[in-house]
This record gives structure tokens, C-alpha cells and sequence, in this order.
């Protein structure tokens, strides 16, 4: 039953469904929005009600509650909201991390957690319009570059099969692949026409034309055709994970053959309808069991119309092998060496996972989202922040980097936002915040998992209002910064326990980034390794040019907690103790040189945590509980001292221990 319709036509309030079967609560809720002038369109107490009034009035947002009486959850209703594109915000009167987590799945865009204040409500209200907005203008955004960039590709002197590719990675940034494939749905089944790309580096692709793929199948191209006929073809945009990938893949096919060569796990196909008649098809492959999303398929379908303009342009091409017999076509391979300025020099490695994040940070870097980088320590995150700053429109405004582990409590606020000339014992005279001091530029908040709470509330109001008040200041401050936060704790976890603030959560998690732990990038380290050995090796003046093999082996074996960071070290250690051109012995710390794919998840997690916890408590003890300075514990471990602390605390680990 409709308990309420508060419609009013020719508003131009946003509009909001309540969607709550605890009347009070609903009447609460209403109340607050309406005085803060926001446009209830209706409440309702369940699932089917909520669906009726949700075609009636098409809402800007719904404020959902999980738990509904009838048999529909909220989770059952959101679904419904995201195959509309309508922002929701739960509401719960459980925050526990099983319900973050359930939530999660369905990407809402906030929680509110009951008992609420008002002020809650309208935090997680401006929240989830800024979430929404910014997913808007991005999804705009993307639209616009790829249009820019088809009609550039299509009338560019390049060969037809370098524009293909030029389109592939013109989506590489939106639909992350290591491999790609573009071939035209055949009537004759003894045609064959396949283009593929194996991703090598960021910005390097092998071509792999039907001549090449004979080579390496060792199948000729009657047989790659009949393999090719055997594919299921689809109507439109369709992802598979792993699982479904192996179901669908339980025939012998073309697609079967490129996952077992290549080791792809995840796929994704987007046909492409031309004249009517013909069909060509885009399809992505990834060696991540999870690397698409129904998210993905919005954009394929906001980007379809563009490619069939790009395609039906392509056919016109002189070179174009479509529209004719091709059972026989071979391809040149064009010189595929782009001489650009290398956007992510300075960062070794080309592992998939790797790639991965330089996609994201590509497709970022232009907007002003806010982005949380997330990630071990040592993995890397100040260096993506560096560059989600050098690609974005603010390059050549300031770059501020704050270290929120090193803030002392009763100083944070002195350094975020500043104080005037005796605000407190001390204050000698005025001081310019971080904020300030970042103004039309970036803020790097390294670690924002360690403010305290009272400190999460002063920086969300900051990233709300965007603008700041110094201590002791009676008049406030306008900022304009853009936000990067990083973080090696789990947030959601995190949240779940109290210790950081959900709306907070919410307003910095605009744009995930996962930095991958180094033991998830094995094919790098070699790479890694030898980087930093030529580096310490010119520091120290030696010539150890190389790593033995068995030695190199161990290293790949080891699953590196300290990431990176660790790696570097262990190497500068290693040269300046070797007294041979190459370095032929490496010590590893024993209790953590099993590899982790040899035990269950949850076990590796805790034997990771004690390794070290024992590490630490080991080097206090050799240096009496001495943690800064010369003949402490921090240098003993080649940590900075902040980082030790840090990690003290999250161990659990006193100086005398």
C-alpha cells in the first residue's frame, strides 16, 4: 500500500524514494529531506510497491533499507536500480562487515547506518550526487574521446590493421585486455579472417594474423576455420568470469584455443552489426578471472552506435580484407614501435596485473575523481599517485604529499589546514595547511586508514564544503584540490569495526585503484631485481653485473611481505656484501620462504602477519626496544621510523615486547 505520494509536477528539487518498512523511520526520514529541500516522491514498504512507484516517478535517488518485509530484500531492489542507472543508499540497522561485504556486490553509492542523525543523511545524500555526477561526466567524457579518436584513426594513412589496433587500445583504458581479438562472423565455414593482439607492454602489442596463429597452433587455416564456426556467437555485449568462460568453452573452438595458448581467463565479446547483414566482433580477453563486470557492458552499449559508424567507415578502406574471400588473406606485419613519451617510464615490469593499474590511472588521470589507491606497503601507491598527478590537467600545479602515519595527533589539524599567529602555545606565527598549500593542484593522503576519527570528520567536512578554516582563523577559505588517498589497511574491515567513517569511505572510494602485491607478480621481479642491482651496484662503486639462477629461483620462490620496498633492500644489502662480479648466495628469512600458493588463503594471511610480527619483535629486541635513530630498530630493518610505528600498532606491538 502507497503510504504517502508527495509528486509535484514542473520541481526542479531532486527527487527521492524512501523505500523503508518501519514507518517511524520513514516519517524520520522524510522530515529530514524535505527540510533540507529535497522532493520525496513517494515511500514505500516493500519491494514490489517500491518497483510500481519507481516506474511512476522515476526517482534521482532511492534510500533503500536492506531488510523489507515480503520475500524481496533491498539487495533484490537494487539490482533492479542499477539496470536503470538510479543512484540508492542503503540502510541498515547492522553495519557488520558481512553486510558491508553483500552490500558491496551491488555498488551503492552509501550506507547509513540506523540509529542516523540528520546530519548523517545529508552527508551521505551529497555523497552519493557527487558519486553519481562524477560516474556521469566520466561516462560522457569517455564517450567524447573515443568519438575524437575513431574519426581521427579513420582518416589517418595507417594500414588497416594498425587502425584496428589503434581502436583496441583506444578501449584499452575502458575494457583493460592481454589479449584481442577482431574477426567477422563467416557464412562460409571454410573462411577465415581473425586479427589478434597480444598485449606485451603498456603500449606495445604483438600482431598475430592468421599466418602467425597457424605457426603457433601448428593448425592450418581450414582447421583454425572449422575451430572458428564452432564458436558461440551472441547478439550483444556479454561478459564471462572464469567459471563460466570453462563452461562455455567445453568444445573444441577458436576461443578455447586462444585461452589455453595464451592462459586467458575472463572474457568479453561486443558485436558490432553492419549493413544490416554482417557482423564483426570485438572480443577481450583477460588473464584475470574477474576482470569484467556488468558496469563494463554500460559502456559497451553507450560506445556501440560509435564503433558501427567506425566500422562502416573501415569498410572503405583500400586495405579493408572484409566484404571479399579471405580463406587465403595474410597480413603484413606492420611496425608496431611507438616512439611517444612513455607515460609509466621508471616503473619496471609488464606483468598483467601491472598493466591493469596503468589502464585505470590512464583513464582517471584527466578527470578530477577522487581516487584511493590501495595496496601492501611497499607496493607502489605514492608512485601511481605521482602519475595519476603528471597525466591529469593539474600537472603543473602543486603536488602535496601528506604522510598521515607521521601526523602527530595534536598537530594534524596545524598541518591540514593551517593556523594564525597565536592560536595556541607556540604558534608564533601563521602557517599555511597542506590544503592551502595544494590549491588548483593534487593532495597525496598517504595512509588515510591512520587519522584518527575526530580527524575523518574535519577532513570530510573539508572535502564537502572544499573549503577549510585555519586554527584560530574566524573567516573560512576555498580550496580547490584534487584528492588521492592511499591506504595498506582494509577499509572495509576498517569500517565494519568502528575505527573509520563510512561516509568518509564512500566520498574518497570514487575510483578503486588495487596495487598488486609483489608476490602476485612473479614474471617482474627478475626485472625488478636487476633494475636495482644496476643501481647499487654504480652507488657503491662495484661491478656485480648479475644474479645467479638458483639464486634468481629463491628470489621468485620468496613471497616478499615487504613487497618492492623489501626487494630493493635485500638487493642494496646483497651488493654491498658480495665480493664477486655476481651475486651467488641471497640469506632469506626462513620462516616466510614457503610460497604462499602452497597454502589456503586465511592461512597465508595470519602466517604473513606473525612472520612479521616476529620479524619486528625480534630487531626490539636486538636494539633494547630502541625504534628512532642510529642503533634502532627502524634502522635495523631498513624501514623509516613512521612505517615501523605504523606497523607496530597495526601488530599489536609494544617496545617491549
Amino acid at each position: 500500500m502507497r503510504k504517502q505520494i508527495l509528486f509535484e509536477t514542473g520541481m526542479k528539487k531532486k527527487s527521492i524514494l524512501i523505500v523503508e518498512d518501519e514507518f517511524i523511520i520513514a516519517d524520520v526520514l522524510a522530515g529530514i529531506l524535505k527540510t533540507a529541500a529535497y522532493q520525496v516522491c513517494g515511500i514505500a514498504d516493500n519491494v514490489i510497491e517500491a518497483r510500481e512507484m519507481i516506474t511512476a516517478f522515476r526517482p534521482q535517488l532511492v534510500l533503500v533499507d536492506i531488510y523489507l518485509k515480503g520475500k524481496f530484500t533491498g539487495i533484490d531492489l537494487a539490482q533492479t536500480l542499477n539496470e536503470l542507472n538510479i543512484p540508492f543508499i542503503y540502510i541498515s540497522a547492522n553495519s557488520n562487515q558481512k553486510i558491508l561485504e553483500a552490500a558491496k556486490v551491488t555498488n551503492p553509492y552509501g550506507f547509513i547506518v540506523k540509529p542516523f542523525r540528520d546530519r548523517d543523511v545529508l552527508t551521505a545524500l551529497d555523497i552519493a550526487f557527487y558519486r553519481y555526477e562524477n560516474l556521469l561526466e566520466s561516462g560522457l567524457r569517455q564517450t567524447a574521446i573515443v568519438q575524437k579518436r575513431a574519426a581521427e584513426i579513420l582518416i589517418s594513412k595507417q594500414e588497416w590493421e594498425l587502425k584496428i589496433l589503434e581502436m583496441a587500445k583506444t578501449l584499452q583504458s575502458y575494457l583493460s585486455f592481454e589479449f584481442f581479438s577482431f574477426g567477422m562472423a563467416e557464412e562460409n565455414e571454410d573462411a577465415f579472417y581473425e586479427l589478434c593482439f597480444s598485449r606485451v607492454g603498456f603500449d606495445e602489442y604483438q600482431l598475430i594474423s592468421g599466418t602467425e596463429l597457424m605457426v603457433i597452433t601448428n593448425l592450418k587455416l581450414h582447421e583454425l576455420a572449422r575451430l572458428k564456426a564452432n564458436d558461440l556467437t551472441v547478439q550483444m555485449a556479454t561478459w564471462y568470469e572464469e567459471h563460466e568462460l570453462k563452461n562455455l568453452l567445453k568444445a573444441n573452438s577458436l576461443k578455447k584455443l586462444y585461452t589455453e595458448k595464451f592462459n586467458l581467463k575472463s572474457h568479453l565479446t561486443l558485436p558490432i552489426n553492419l549493413d544490416g547483414k554482417n557482423t564483426c566482433y570485438f572480443n577481450f580477453y583477460s588473464r584475470r578471472p574477474d576482470a569484467y563486470q556488468a558496469d563494463d557492458l554500460i559502456f559497451c552499449n553507450r560506445i556501440q552506435t560509435l564503433l558501427t559508424g567506425f566500422m562502416e567507415g573501415m569498410l572503405q578502406h583500400s586495405n579493408s580484407p572484409l566484404g571479399r574471400e579471405v580463406n587465403n588473406f595474410t597480413v603484413k606485419s606492420p611496425n608496431l614501435t611507438d616512439n611517444k613519451i612513455k607515460p609509466f617510464s621508471g616503473i619496471i615490469g609488464k606483468s598483467h596485473l601491472l598493466l591493469t593499474v596503468f589502464d585505470h590511472v590512464t583513464q582517471v588521470a584527466k578527470s578530477d575523481s577522487s581516487v584511493l589507491i590501495l595496496g601492501e606497503s611497499g607496493t607502489g601507491k605514492e608512485k601511481i599517485a605521482e602519475r595519476i598527478h603528471s597525466l591529469s590537467l593539474r600537472k603543473d600545479k602543486p603536488f602535496i604529499r601528506v604522510n598521515c602515519a607521521a601526523l602527530p595527533t595534536t598537530l594534524i589539524d596545524s598541518e591540514l589546514f593551517g593556523h594564525e599567529k597565536g592560536a595556541f602555545t607556540g604558534a608564533h606565527e601563521r602557517k599555511l595547511g597542506k590544503f592551502e598549500n595544494a590549491h588548483t593542484g593534487t593532495i597525496f593522503l598517504d595512509e588515510i586508514g591512520e587519522l584518527p576519527l575526530e580527524s575523518q570528520s574535519k577532513l570530510l567536512r573539508v572535502l564537502q564544503e572544499r573549503e577549510i578554516e585555519r586554527i584560530g582563523g574566524r573567516s573560512t577559505i576555498k580550496t580547490d584540490v584534487r584528492i588521492i588517498a592511499a591506504t595498506n589497511r582494509n577499509l572495509d574491515k576498517e569500517v565494519a569495526e568502528g575505527r573509520f567513517r563510512l561516509d568518509l569511505f564512500y566520498r574518497i572510494n570514487v575510483f578503486p585503484i588495487v596495487m598488486p602485491p609483489l608476490r602476485e607478480r612473479i614474471e617482474d621481479i627478475e626485472d625488478l631485481a636487476l633494475h636495482f642491482l644496476s643501481i647499487y651496484s654504480r652507488k657503491t662503486g662495484k661491478t656485480v653485473h648479475g644474479i645467479a639462477p638458483e639464486v634468481m629461483t629463491k628470489v621468485k620462490q620468496y613471497h616478499w611481505p615487504g613487497n618492492i620496498r623489501e626487494l630493493e633492500n635485500m638487493i642494496e644489502r646483497n651488493v654491498l656484501l658480495t665480493k664477486d662480479n655476481v651475486i651467488n648466495n641471497m640469506v632469506l628469512p626462513s620462516q616466510l620462504e614457503q610460497h604462499p600458493a602452497f597454502k589456503p588463503a586465511d592461512a597465508m594471511v595470519t602466517t604473513m602477519s606473525e612472520g612479521e610480527r616476529a620479524h619486528i619483535i625480534s630487531a626490539l629486541k636486538k636494539c633494547n626496544g630502541k625504534i628512532w635513530g642510529e642503533g634502532g630498530a627502524a634502522n635495523l630493518l631498513n624501514l623509516p621510523p613512521t612505517t615501523l610505528n605504523s606497523k607496530m600498532k597495526k601488530l599489536g606491538i609494544s617496545k617491549n615486547s
